[in-house]
């Protein structure tokens, strides 16, 4: 199937072929005659298959046969709604790319910035908003958004929305905006939560699913290296300056540990960011403008944040620590390998994340390649979680035991950080 086999409008298949799409992918193929057909629809679709084009292309279609070239003043009829600010902004530039030769006007508003600005645009009349649930819920009561016209509400990265927190104010703009819209829900994966979301908001939708987790993309290299904990940083370290690696994004379970990683790679000259949610939105969106732009070698970042990163062509990505959810793995590395580039994602695994990494094979299947020659490999005396402690030593001298202490104490200060 071709864009132009989906009878969309001139205006928009001009748009589309000059961003150098001829041929929808799977999720717009499907997602995009339904929407056109005015049936609520959940689409379950990772971040990079083209999701984002497959709501906002049939919407401006619609909206621009709906509304023409008339310059009246506007009513919001498409609300967007995502959980960062990221996203919004990824959002609200592919309306802009689809819609710019329609007369449709939108604006992107979020929290963390001054809602001056936002306001004045509002103002003005839009006919599509994408937003934040807090600052839309803000600027909602405070009356500078009115959904009495609304004929389109999409709620985008739903699952992300859930953890983060966000499902009762989701809950309360749902409440807000007219019963007869057009409902579009999409999620990177559809646990229970999020179907029972989809029967309570949706009128009999179509259900539309493409590349199944488990999957993961053909063109990523896979390596995985069985290290050491305290070793993680040293081997990051190493295979950063050994290999010259660049545009790298790597993956850590916490705040507190992207922050330990960025200090110790910039403490040897490597240009490193981290990017999580204690961070503002500005230090973020600077943060991310700057990886996009090359001014960062690496940036470091927790789930949560991750998911409003979309970069085309980012060769590297590192789980420094694995996850103990198999499916967040398959959304990690799919962040390299898109739009038909290659990439090579690269895992560390510790002692005590093996059962981890097993439940990752289970889901994969596919044959990752153990990289055994480097310098920090598991130890002999790395702790088995399985195994029972041993009391044959309790009985030796003390001197023995403070021997070995120093010893190892030797050995930890020879590490780089």
């Amino acid at each position: 199937m071709l864009f132009e086999d989906l009878s969309l409008s001139k205006s928009i298949q001009r748009a589309v072929y000059e961003e150098g799409y001829t041929t929808p992918t799977p999720i717009q193929e499907k997602s995009i005659p339904i929407i056109l057909a005015g049936k609520d629809l959940v689409g379950c679709a990772q971040t990079g298959t083209g999701k984002t084009a497959a709501f906002a292309i049939p919407i401006i279609h619609n909206l621009h046969r709906m509304i023409g070239s008339s310059k009246k003043m506007k009513d919001i009829r498409c609300l967007v709604v995502t959980p960062t600010r990221e996203l919004a902004v990824q959002i609200g530039e592919s309306f802009d790319t689809y819609g710019k030769y329609t007369n449709l006007r939108q604006v992107t508003v979020f929290g963390g910035v001054s809602q001056v600005p936002q306001v004045d645009q509002l103002k003005k009349g839009i006919d599509i908003l994408i937003a934040t649930p807090g600052r839309l819920l803000d600027l909602h009561k405070q009356g500078y958004i009115d959904f009495d016209n609304l004929h389109y509400l999409v709620l985008d990265e739903s699952d992300l929305m859930l953890d983060m927190g966000f499902i009762n104010d989701v809950r309360k703009i749902v409440k807000l905006v007219p019963s007869n819209r057009q409902t579009l829900l999409f999620s990177a994966t559809m646990p229970m939560a999020i179907r029972e979301l989809a029967d309570t908001f949706l009128n009999k939708p179509e259900y539309v699913s493409v590349t199944p987790v488990s999957s993961t993309a053909e063109k990523i290299e896979q390596h995985i290296y069985f290290v050491d904990k305290e070793n993680k940083r040293s081997l990051l370290y190493h295979l950063i300056r050994n290999e010259n690696l660049k545009d790298v994004l790597v993956f850590v379970r916490t705040k507190h540990g992207a922050d330990n990683v960025v200090k110790a790679l910039k403490k040897h000259g490597v240009i490193a960011e981290a990017i999580h949610g204690d961070k503002s939105q500005n230090a973020r969106q600077r943060v991310l403008d700057s990886f996009k732009n090359k001014e960062i070698t690496v940036l470091v970042a927790t789930d949560i944040a991750a998911r409003g990163i979309d970069i085309e062509s980012l060769p590297y990505v590192i789980n420094f620590d694995l996850p103990n959810i198999p499916e967040t793995y398959v959304h990690r590395i799919g962040r390299t390998g898109r739009a038909g580039n290659g990439g090579i994602s690269i895992s560390f695994c510790a002692k005590d994340e093996e059962p981890y990494w097993k439940d990752i094979q289970k889901l994969i299947k596919v044959d990752v390649k153990t990289i055994k020659d480097h310098p920090y490999p598991w130890s002999n005396a790395a702790p088995d979680p399985e195994a029972k402690p041993d009391l044959r030593n309790k009985n030796k001298p003390q001197a023995e035991n403070n021997s070995r202490k120093s010893e190892a104490s030797k050995k930890n200060k020879k590490r780089w950080y």
